[in-house]
């Protein structure tokens, strides 16, 4: 599988300089690993997979002896990676013990449940580490692989020449996703059924608050359907027959594991704006598809609409999370129904944007009107986003 060069790429490296606990956190494989291996090259690394038994057990054996034997016993490696750190929840403090000890060493522990990894960091690792969220692949990551592309070409000249493999490209990425592997195969739909089967289930069930892993399932295909649309708890509580604490302790276990992301109301005026609902939309698109089982890359698919709209939200989340959630992302609807897709607020600028596929011209002005700000629109002539 081709290599496709990561924004990430840039952060990694200044995390290497530094001696802090580098913790990089990313659903199952979003290219964590193939990252880090890329960014470490030549260095003399260790790599430990705590999914493995036998690589669980030589981190604690390792963690019974003396900082330095520990290190000896693991091969004095200059960078020690343990990937999937999350399964083993004494790693933080086993690695906590040999930051303070000082060695020369550099630690980077890659996580797919930021539920449970974080928490142990903020515990055992605070002051100690420095954190990287990887998400599925940029578009202008994919962008800049594709063989007729040049990083000298502007939009302007993309959009003029390379129109048609643009378009179909971005079908592609709207239908199959933007795993790198879904990228980079020959069979893409094969790969993301089975890891929208495989894999979805591994760290709910792992981290025990899930014994039933089709109500997982259930969940997310009841709010596959509702992309764009605010979720109502209540009622995918009674649709699935579950307590509404049930739920929403579901929810928020996928969203620490990179499934899925909320999207809140943005409101200065409770009394005329919606205020406390959330949207939910898929970080992925593809695992979104898989679990409806429609992967077509048909631009007339009846659900384009919605698959634009969670993706234009996306790569504006994604983009927000490589630059360490500098802005904060809402929806905005009044209570007469008028409502703008995307609100980005940044201090005390903000930023409307309407999504539509086809759509060139806005119909409504009224947040114009209400904060003094123009409403942008993003159809899919331009695919360009750039938070």
């Amino acid at each position: 599988m081709s290599y496709i060069t990561r924004t990430a790429e840039q952060t990694l490296v200044q995390m290497l300089q530094t001696p802090k606990v580098g913790i990089i956190l990313g659903a199952r494989q979003v290219g964590k690993t193939t990252l880090i291996k890329q960014i470490l090259g030549q260095k003399k690394t260790t790599f430990l997979n705590l999914d493995l038994e036998i690589d669980k057990q030589r981190l604690l054996a390792a963690s019974t002896l003396s900082p330095n034997d520990a290190i000896r016993a693991l091969g004095q490696p200059d960078v020690l990676v343990i990937d999937e750190a999350q399964v083993l929840p004494a790693t933080s403090k086993i690695v906590k013990g040999w930051y303070d000890a000082r060695l020369p060493l550099k630690v980077f522990l890659l996580g797919s449940s930021s539920l449970d990894l974080a928490d142990q960091s903020v515990e055992s690792l605070a002051g100690r580490n420095e954190k990287l969220m990887l998400p599925p692949l940029l578009f202008q990551e994919i962008l800049s692989n594709q063989p007729w592309y040049s990083d000298v070409f502007t939009s302007e000249h993309i959009l003029t020449h390379f129109y048609d493999p643009l378009q179909t490209l971005l079908m592609s990425c709207l239908s199959l996703g933007q795993y790198p592997e879904a990228v980079t195969t020959p069979t893409p739909a094969d790969y993301i059924r089975n890891l929208a089967s495989d894999y979805l289930w591994k760290d709910t069930l792992q981290l025990g608050q899930v014994r039933n892993p089709d109500l997982i399932r259930r969940l997310l295909m009841l709010l596959a359907y509702q992309i764009g649309s605010e979720v109502s708890v209540n009622e995918l509580a009674n649709n699935l027959n579950m307590a509404r604490e049930t739920v929403n302790r579901y929810l928020d276990l996928l969203e620490q594991t990179f499934i899925i992301f909320r999207l809140p109301a943005f409101s200065t005026n409770p009394r005329k704006e919606i205020n406390k609902n959330h949207k939910i939309y898929f970080w992925d698109m593809g695992i979104r598809n898989a679990l409806l089982n429609s992967l077509d890359t048909n631009p007339l698919r009846p659900d384009i609409g919605d698959l634009w709209e969670n993706w234009v939200i996306a790569e504006f989340a994604k983009q927000n999370l490589l630059t360490g959630q500098q802005k904060t992302l809402y929806f905005w609807r009044s209570h007469s129904q008028s409502e703008v897709d995307l609100v980005i607020q940044s201090g005390t600028q903000l930023r409307a944007i309407e999504i539509k596929w086809n759509k060139q011209k806005l119909s409504n002005r009224a947040f114009t009107t209400r904060y003094g700000v123009d409403v942008e629109i993003i159809n899919n002539k331009n695919p360009f986003v750039s938070l």
